[in-house]
């Protein structure tokens, strides 16, 4: 194929503006400032804590043209996106000090006053000068659902403990120190390291011979003086694309002492595994970047739940990672480019155990990583580890497990067989790609009653901001029930608004070309731009989602020759599935037409099955034999999957 000069290219079929990349060179129609590359523009951030601790002040330097939210991600500087800086999402709000080109994009986002006030979306505000940006603060601990349904286990953990009383050495004993301590324990075929090694010979002489023998699996890790077999502890994971929950377990007793979760700290660099790697494609230099901010979440989760349950983290021995392929991917700094292109391949499907050290973690330094098998590069490790903790394949009855997020994981077990698939959500669920989405955080709307008023359920109990996941399904489901949306998603036309719901007839509005639905006003007289709001947009958004998810199950339930109505019980899992209304999902059909006492909200299985793997050995076995056990299905592969599709995007 040759390829003709740009001169041939007639002027009137070619315009840049056609081909450029939002959020990586300048919006169309907004204006720019020249200059010529050379030298650094400083930009002075200032921000704000969500907390109420002081602001913190932070000035950078960078090249001229750089957006505002890359020189912020350069320099660790968090600005809320899901979507990477690309300029689709909408989130990435600051307040630039002095005169700044304004974007199509930005008069989409804020109001008039807030524009010139000098409000901006982060990837859309080139660096050509100095400026002072003001960044919100962002929503570091979303409600997470912390604990999630489980199975009672025979506590049986790696990490053992064993007290010794050793006879001292003398000229008619003189075994090697290692050779006695061993000699003692057995029952048990010990091999010990070198770190192990270093510290024996004077531990055993400190603790005149009375000491206390630290294993994982088969090998020595420690020797401790005195008796410490009642302080061992272990750290569960649930390393989630937005949340990450940590839950630090008591495994002499089996229960847990201290619970804590964070926003990923890789959030600035998109809501979605797809476009986190997307930016590791798009700059090598990213990769050690998301590592770094993997580990950093992680450790400081470690630090949290050992200071709230007092434990000392040098006692902490052994800690397991739930998450998807992805992101246990990324947290080994493993290029995921692989799992982010056809054929979608992982590096490994069983991770290796690890120092904990190596991922960052502050506790004993010979403390282990045990990471979840992975069925594919779209089901990972708190997949299995959620169907672990459900017993997925110990049940005889006809289950659907869903785990709703970004990335959709369907199970379905017929209590023979159990058949797998990935379904492409979206980030709407996450409040992504939605006009007033937003985190489950203080101020987020997770509950909405339609009558002859709106009826609002906030986060924290305070005046609304925007809305979460669960309250963007409540609003569709109730609007879908009073007759103010029609079964294709459309909003209905006015006057028949009015015939429908007179009292709500008068929430139904525009923002410029766009019909919206007020679902909460500030003031009575406030103008639809600043009211929190759910758009025809936003609506089509869910759609897409809760189609994607329902032809996957509608997908599996025919692999495995079972009608909806066989299913006997629906598992939603993960945070979202937690705070879902089961009469909401059935209304607009994320889940099969069913009694909502069939459909249970799982709650955070992923960490319950981590739990799970260090209490107990044989789990972890059970863990590695779902591999055996579990088809996976893939839907690209499907040539009905789009006439599927379209046949589930309505109401």
């Amino acid at each position: 194929m040759t390829t003709g000069p740009v001169d041939d290219v007639p002027d009137q079929d070619f315009s840049l503006d056609d081909v450029r990349r939002e959020g990586l060179l300048a919006a169309p129609g907004a204006p720019t400032v020249d200059h010529d590359g050379a030298g650094r523009v400083e930009l002075a951030f200032t921000v704000e804590d969500a907390g109420g601790a002081p602001a913190a002040k932070r000035t950078v330097r960078v090249p001229p043209g750089v957006t505002v939210f890359d020189s912020a991600s350069w320099n660790g500087i968090a600005i809320d996106s899901t979507c990477g800086g690309h300029g689709t999402c909408h989130k990435c709000k600051v307040r630039v000090e002095g005169s700044t080109p304004i974007t199509r994009h930005d008069v989409r986002t804020f109001s008039r006053d807030q524009l010139d006030d000098g409000w901006r979306l982060a990837c859309l505000v080139q660096a050509t000068r100095d400026l002072a940006v003001d960044v919100p603060p962002l929503t570091t601990r979303p409600k997470a659902a912390t604990v999630g349904v489980g199975r009672q286990v025979i506590l049986r953990p790696a990490v053992q403990k064993r007290y010794v009383e050793l006879a001292e050495p003398d000229l008619s004993d003189q075994r090697p120190d290692l050779g006695r301590l061993l000699g003692a324990i057995d029952d048990l075929e010990l091999t010990a390291g070198l770190p192990v090694l270093r510290r024996l010979p004077s531990v055993l002489r400190g603790a005149d011979f009375k000491v206390t023998a630290v294993i994982v699996d088969e090998e020595l890790i420690d020797v401790e003086p005195g008796d410490t077999t009642e302080q061992r502890y272990a750290i569960a994971f649930d390393l989630g694309t937005t949340t990450v929950v940590a839950t630090l377990l008591d495994v002499a007793l089996g229960v847990p002492v201290a619970v804590a979760s964070m926003l990923n700290k890789q959030q600035p660099f998109g809501g979605d595994v797809i476009t986190r790697i997307s930016a590791t494609m798009l700059d090598p230099d990213t990769l050690p970047r998301l590592q770094q901010a993997a580990t950093a979440t992680l450790a400081e989760l470690a630090q949290q739940v050992c200071s709230d349950g007092d434990v000392d983290p040098g006692q902490v021995y052994e800690v397991a990672v739930a998450g998807n392929a992805t992101m246990v991917a990324l947290a080994l700094g493993i290029d995921p480019e692989p799992l982010g292109v056809a054929p979608f391949v992982m590096f490994t499907d069983q991770p290796p155990t690890i120092l904990a050290a190596d991922l960052g973690l502050g506790l004993h330094p010979q403390a282990r990583a045990y990471f979840f098998p992975a069925l594919g590069a779209y089901v990972g490790g708190d997949i299995v580890a959620g169907m672990l903790a459900t017993g997925m394949d110990r049940d005889k009855r006809t289950r659907l497990f869903i785990d709703v997020g970004t990335n959709c994981e369907i199970v379905v077990s017929n209590g023979d067989r159990l058949v797998c698939t990935a379904a492409p959500a979206g980030p709407a669920f996450e409040g992504g790609a939605i006009r007033c989405g937003m985190r489950a955080a203080d101020g987020a709307i997770e509950v909405i009653r339609l009558g002859e008023t709106v009826e609002l359920g906030v986060i924290g109990d305070v005046p609304p901001k925007g809305l979460c996941g669960s309250g963007l399904v409540d609003a569709v489901a109730e609007l879908v029930r009073v007759g103010l949306l029609d079964g294709s998603g459309r909003f209905v036309p006015e006057e028949q608004a009015a015939e429908i719901a007179p009292d709500l007839a008068d929430r139904l509005t525009r923002i410029g070309d766009e019909r919206v639905f007020v679902l909460h006003r500030p003031q009575p007289d406030s103008a639809p731009e600043d009211c929190v709001v759910l758009s025809q947009r936003d609506v089509r958004e869910l759609q897409f989602a809760k189609a994607a998810i329902s032809t996957g199950w509608t997908l599996l339930l025919e692999e495995l020759g079972v009608e909806h109505l066989d299913v006997q019980q629906v598992l939603m899992a993960g945070s979202f599935g937690s705070y879902i209304s089961p009469a909401s999902a059935v209304r607009i059909g994320l889940v099969p037409k069913l009694p909502v006492l069939r459909i249970v909200s799982a709650g955070n299985v992923a960490g319950e099955g981590a739990k799970m793997a260090l209490l107990s050995v044989r789990e972890r076995t059970g863990a590695a034999a779902l591999l055996k056990e579990v088809t996976y299905v893939e839907l690209s592969d499907r040539a009905d999957f789009n006439d599927r599709f379209v046949d589930q995007l309505g109401f």
